[in-house]
């Protein structure tokens, strides 16, 4: 196995400082992707921003629900349910006779950040429960 090199200052391996800079730019992707799908502006990145943040943000936020799961775990497990939400949201739009491209992005941004707020709430209620027992 090949050592890891690590940085001189700080003793983090190196490229550790990267992963917030790539995450800031998925963020930014997708909502670009999501606010041009909404929005309906005719620009050549529509597409593939648009795709990115129907299969990133519903990842993020089942990732960020199951912290108990080891990172492969997790990662399997959130790209499985990513493709579910995906397709039961497609699905239900289908079936209602309201298919549209904004709406699916409307319903996978408010899946996704209902998801990504469960673990908050969760939090909330666990403490709020602490405190009421002695």
């Amino acid at each position: 196995m090949q050592p890891t090199r690590r940085d001189s200052a700080s003793g983090h391996p190196i490229g550790n400082e990267s992963l917030p800079l790539l995450a800031g730019a998925a963020v930014g992707v997708g909502g670009v992707g999501a606010v041009l799908a909404l929005v309906d502006i005719t620009s050549p990145v529509r597409a593939p921003f648009t795709f990115f943040f129907l299969l990133a943000a519903p990842a993020a936020a089942l990732a960020g629900a199951l912290r108990s799961l080891d990172p492969l775990s997790r990662a399997v497990v959130a790209a499985g349910g990513t493709i579910v939400i995906d397709l039961l949201v497609a699905q239900g739009l289908l079936a209602l006779h309201m298919w549209s491209v904004r709406g699916g992005v409307a319903v996978i941004a408010a899946l996704s950040a209902a998801l990504f707020l469960l673990p908050l709430l969760r939090h909330s209620l666990a403490r709020a429960e602490r405190r009421r027992t002695p």
